[in-house]
């Protein structure tokens, strides 16, 4: 069994660290996310998330405008975008 990620702020804004960017690249098949000697692909849910990811938006902004782009529930939402947002800070991909 595995622990669920710890919460995320409402008020945090998540951004993508200097130096790591969201690219579409062919050679790689799609989306990527490119970091210092690290190269990352994304699925199209990911590149959703991400793209949301500019320090601007609230982590409840975006969890909110997710559900209501792809009508989901919103507590379904919250633990995915959790789980993808923490696992990318973790890897220092990510700023919360």
């Amino acid at each position: 069994m595995t622990d669920a990620p710890s919460p995320i702020a409402d008020d945090a804004r998540p951004r993508l660290p200097r130096g790591v960017r969201l690219t579409h690249n062919e050679l790689q098949g799609g989306w990527v996310l490119l970091a210092p000697e690290r190269v990352l692909k994304a699925d199209a849910i990911a590149v959703e998330i991400i793209k949301r990811c500019t320090g601007e938006a609230t982590f409840a902004d975006i969890v909110d405008d997710l559900a209501k782009a792809f009508t989901a529930p919103r507590e379904r939402i919250l633990a995915d975008v959790t789980a993808l947002l923490r696992g990318l800070a973790d890897k220092k991909l990510l700023e919360l």
